[in-house]
């Protein structure tokens, strides 16, 4: 029997999943509120001839593409890809042949907030849940974030630039994260850069897709309901064109 895990985060405006500046925005509207929408498609009509007075529930409303579970594409992290060979793809160019593939879960909860992730601690990793990382993939980690918790922007682990790339080495062309970025959170790292002052620390994990090309999904939940491989994820992103990123359901099937 097949088992669906919800992978993703809601679009609410009662859970604050973004900084201030990005958060997204809903206006609902009722039965009682839209007969008048109605009626403007059937001039004449008056809200006593609707069944029960009632018109139709319809929500407005303002998003950015990075709203909620979403998959950046190349497209965000830099103009070009492939050492500058190419222009990066946007989210409408990506191929959906890469959406519905096994899935392996990669559990770093238990590092500090902050930590950036590197390539022999994902080896390590995949050691311990005595797994091979197979071409196409699609590679899960459990990053330490809580979404619903008091700043969750600041939570979880990172994977830097040394660690995505070993992953894109191996075949591995779509990631994701259950914390805010797949990078270590922008708090966090600023407080190393006022330290080092180097420009390779900001956003070294995203910035890695200017190299080779990913897909990555940030704001995924309930990870932790996940095994460690044997499953399979769909993350199918909606189509914008031209645009960095694109809202998805992710959703894991795993088979009992």
């Amino acid at each position: 029997m097949t088992r669906f895990i919800d992978l993703s985060i809601p679009i609410t405006n009662n859970v604050v999943s973004d900084p201030d500046v990005m958060r997204p925005k809903i206006t609902y509207m009722t039965h009682q509120d839209t007969w008048q929408q109605i009626a403007a498609f059937f001039p004449g009509l008056e809200k006593a001839d609707l069944p029960d007075g009632e018109g139709w529930a319809v929500e407005m409303l303002e998003l950015s593409t990075h709203n909620g579970t979403h998959m950046d594409a190349p497209w965000h992290y830099h103009s070009t890809t492939d050492d500058g060979a190419r222009p990066a793809p946007s989210i409408d160019e990506a191929p959906l042949d890469r959406f519905l593939r096994p899935g392996v879960k990669l559990d770093f909860s238990a590092m500090a907030d902050g930590h950036v992730v590197t390539a022999a601690e994902v080896e390590a990793e995949l050691d311990r849940i005595a797994y091979q990382l197979q071409p196409l993939d699609i590679v899960l980690v459990q990053s330490g974030a809580i979404y619903g918790t008091e700043k969750f922007i600041h939570q979880g682990v990172g994977l830097g630039e040394e660690a995505t790339l070993y992953l894109t080495e191996q075949g591995i062309e779509v990631v994701g994260t259950d914390a805010w970025s797949w990078d270590a959170p922008f708090s966090l790292t600023a407080q190393r850069w006022a330290e080092t002052r180097d420009p390779g620390i900001i956003w070294e994990g995203h910035k890695a897709g200017r190299i080779r090309p990913y897909y990555q999904i940030e704001k995924l939940t309930n990870l932790a309901a996940l095994p460690s491989h044997g499953f399979t994820v769909s993350c199918f992103p909606v189509k914008i064109e031209r645009a960095s990123a694109g809202w998805i359901r992710a959703v894991a099937m795993v088979e009992d």
